[in-house]
């Protein structure tokens, strides 16, 4: 028979082994969580204000929560196409002309979420033109060249404007305006340029998204929809939340709180509701593609480019009331 000594010595020793086990559970749960993570690598032209709900989503912790461990790595577009096909990365964040291009020209990858269904760019004017029609004959700056995303969402806006032709010039040397995005339109107005025209309320296109092989789609369908509840978790966080958002956008966009606050109020309001990808949005990228002489000799279907269906079931996960 056990003495009380013995016993309380046995008691003490048992103890410590449920503690130990206890402590090995705890420990093997969460390597065995962590392991069962997708691990994911997400590539991005560049880290400004178009991948703000990327940025959330890893900053936030909200791929984490969706089972995901993403590594995002900055990577030019064209490059990204390669490494893309070569499965060097899974996802594109975008949906642009480069990512389009790539896809006609025989990618096998399909533009599946939009982070936003218009651009931010405003046509800015130095104060003495008040009118489009004033801008006529003269010279206007813009970014990415003719024939590019911006030179096309332009000509579109104007068409839906006033039946005008306005001459672009490339060129260095003084302009009378330029077409200028968050948060350089903050700096323009400051010194004296003044808003003529929101482009970006008159063109549906995306500023922004994901795009993915088909294999992916069809091999990993339940890890392609995490990654788009993710981002679209963060997106509507950040939609909701501008103090949240705007110390995000201080912290890793490097702006200080009036750039913050101001970018944040004209970003939010490009951002797609749903993230589901639309044909308005898609056509004007294949034109913006086909005004450069590029893919003219054929009549370009959406499901050729996007596919909308894992988006639109995460949509209605999420709640949101679908056509």
């Amino acid at each position: 028979m056990a003495t009380g000594d013995q016993s309380r010595r046995l008691r003490s020793t048992t103890a410590l082994i449920l503690i130990a086990l206890g402590l090995l559970l705890i420990v093997s749960t969460a390597a065995f969580s962590q392991e069962r993570r997708a691990k994911v690598r997400i590539s991005n032209a560049g880290f400004t204000i178009t991948a703000l709900p990327l940025l959330a989503a890893k900053d936030w912790g909200v791929f984490g929560a969706n089972g995901l461990d993403v590594e995002l790595i900055v990577m030019s577009p064209t490059i990204a196409a390669a490494a893309l096909a070569q499965g060097d990365v899974d996802y594109v964040a975008g949906v642009g002309p480069a990512s389009v291009a790539a896809t006609l020209s025989g990618l096998a990858s399909r533009a599946i979420w939009f982070s936003s269904d218009r651009i931010s760019y405003w046509l800015q004017t130095l104060s003495q033109y008040k009118t489009l029609q004033d801008l006529k004959g003269k010279k206007i700056a813009l970014s990415g060249g003719v024939g590019g995303t911006n030179h096309v969402a332009l000509s579109i806006a104007l068409e839906k404007g006033q039946q005008l032709q306005v001459l672009y010039s490339l060129e260095s040397g003084f302009v009378e305006a330029a077409l200028l995005s968050p948060p350089h339109t903050f700096g323009a107005a400051k010194k004296g340029f003044q808003k003529l025209l929101d482009v970006g309320a008159m063109v549906e296109m995306p500023g922004g998204g994901l795009t993915t092989m088909i294999k992916t789609i069809q091999s990993r369908p339940a890890e392609v929809k995490r990654v788009i509840h993710a981002l679209q978790v963060a997106k509507d966080e950040v939609r909701k939340s501008k103090p949240k958002t705007v110390e995000l956008i201080m912290r890793l966009l490097k702006m200080d709180k009036e750039a913050a606050s101001d970018t944040y109020d004209a970003f939010q309001t490009t951002l797609s509701p749903n993230g589901v990808p639309n044909r308005a949005g898609i056509d004007n990228l294949v034109r913006s593609l086909q005004a450069q002489g590029r893919f003219t000799d054929r009549k370009v279907a959406f499901t050729e480019v996007a596919d909308d269906r894992l988006a639109t079931e995460v949509a209605k996960e999420l709640g949101y009331k679908m056509p």
